[in-house]
């Protein structure tokens, strides 16, 4: 398939990594590099009612679908754009995904077998299959390059395909962050790029040191990433901070059992969400807080991702307060750990922003808001739908 290219940008062998991305022009902070139309997407179960199904638009009034009495639409070009396909392989078309299935271990295997025998369950009457290799090897490819729609605040509206956003490469340290708008991903630039340099995004949370970026990288995308933050482990140290004023400094294997159980325990609580209450929710990140408080400072990122836990199990049981206590403790470390022009710390501002205008701090309220629109007139663009209702809400405080 011959594409047409994207302005600004070509499609390239990259040194060591396969086909990548470069600029053929400069972009400087700020710029949109290209937009990219979801070839296929999902909105999330849970948002439904409160989004379009079509263009994932938030708003009140929307229509319900007379027939599958399930979504809900905008008007009826919304509802009809379901069948449309929109221009999204530009650079990359869907059958050149990567699904590396010589690398899938036999719980990924396992998953992806669940995964097409409740497709046939729900679907078979309804939908013509291709055979099983088939399959798995979608399966494997949207695994491996589907992306999490999210709104301002980091929460989960959707899934979806971008394929011209799937050809760029990863890096821990990335020139380019991508956003939505709708079911549109915008990819703009949070630093200055040159002609010729590649356009590198980031696939992962980039709070965790490097041993632990690795570790996801190989285990989701199958790759051993050599950018500079890898190499240089410049952040480590602050990232993996551990108390001061200790009577006696803690041996390296304390340490280590102590990285240890912070990794057990994060996995513990990703497991417990499915079955435990709140309260007991709470008690895990606590409990967590208090043992790894022993050896780690709280700017330490185990301390700080059950700091985050924590907080989010406070906004749910509307323990305001609670919730405010952890986010003021998570923002500045939060600042320091992460990259540029961050969406988790635009998102955090913008949560604590929200949390003092309820609890009626409007000085702080309105402060944090500005610093959240700070971050975002750079990753989302000044024009988009959240900064006009961010500032609504400022406008409101006057």
């Amino acid at each position: 398939m011959k594409t047409e290219g994207i302005d600004g940008t070509e499609r390239f062998l990259s040194p060591g990594k396969g086909r990548g991305l470069k600029a053929t022009k400069h972009f400087k902070v700020g710029d949109l590099v290209f937009a990219c139309p979801a070839y296929t997407y999902v909105l999330t179960v849970n948002e439904r009612g409160g989004h379009c199904e079509c263009c994932f638009t938030r708003r009140e009034g929307l229509s319900k679908c007379g027939k599958c009495k399930q979504a809900y639409y905008c008007n009826v070009e919304c509802q009809k754009c379901q069948t449309e396909r929109t221009p999204s392989e530009r650079v990359l078309t869907l059958r050149e995904l990567e699904a590396h299935l010589d690398k899938l271990d036999n719980e990924k295997n396992e998953m992806n077998d669940t995964d097409i025998a409740a497709l046939h369950h729900f679907y078979s009457r309804h939908l013509d299959f291709p055979d099983n290799a088939a399959l798995t090897e979608l399966f494997a490819q949207v695994n491996c390059n589907g992306f999490t729609i999210e709104d301002e605040e980091l929460s989960h509206l959707g899934s979806a395909v971008f394929p011209d956003v799937a050809l760029m490469n990863h890096s821990c340290s990335p020139n380019v962050i991508v956003t939505y708008k709708g079911t549109v991903a915008e990819v703009r630039a949070v630093q200055d790029i040159s002609p010729e340099e590649e356009i590198f995004n980031s696939y992962i949370d980039l709070l965790y040191p490097t041993e632990d970026r690795i570790e996801r990288l190989r285990d989701s995308y199958f790759f051993t990433c050599d950018c500079k933050e890898c190499t240089s482990r410049s952040k480590d140290k602050a990232k993996m901070e551990i108390r001061q004023k200790l009577s006696s400094p803690p041996e390296e294997e304390e340490i280590k059992q102590m990285v240890m159980y912070a990794r057990n325990v994060i996995e513990e609580f990703r497991r417990a969400k499915h079955y435990k209450t709140p309260s007991e929710l709470l008690e895990i990140c606590e409990l967590s807080l208090e043992k790894m408080g022993s050896i780690f400072a709280e700017t330490n990122v185990y301390m700080l991702h059950m700091m985050y836990q924590a907080m989010g199990v406070c906004l749910y049981m509307q323990d305001w307060d609670g919730a405010m206590k952890y986010g003021e403790k998570i923002i500045q470390p939060y600042s320091v750990h992460y990259p540029p022009y961050s969406l988790n710390v635009a998102s955090m501002y913008l949560k604590l922003g929200r949390l003092y205008l309820g609890l009626e701090k409007r000085t702080q309220g309105v402060k944090a808001l500005k610093k959240a629109l700070a971050i975002m007139d750079v990753a989302h663009g000044k024009d988009h739908p959240y900064i006009a209702e961010i500032k609504k809400e400022m406008e409101e405080q006057k």
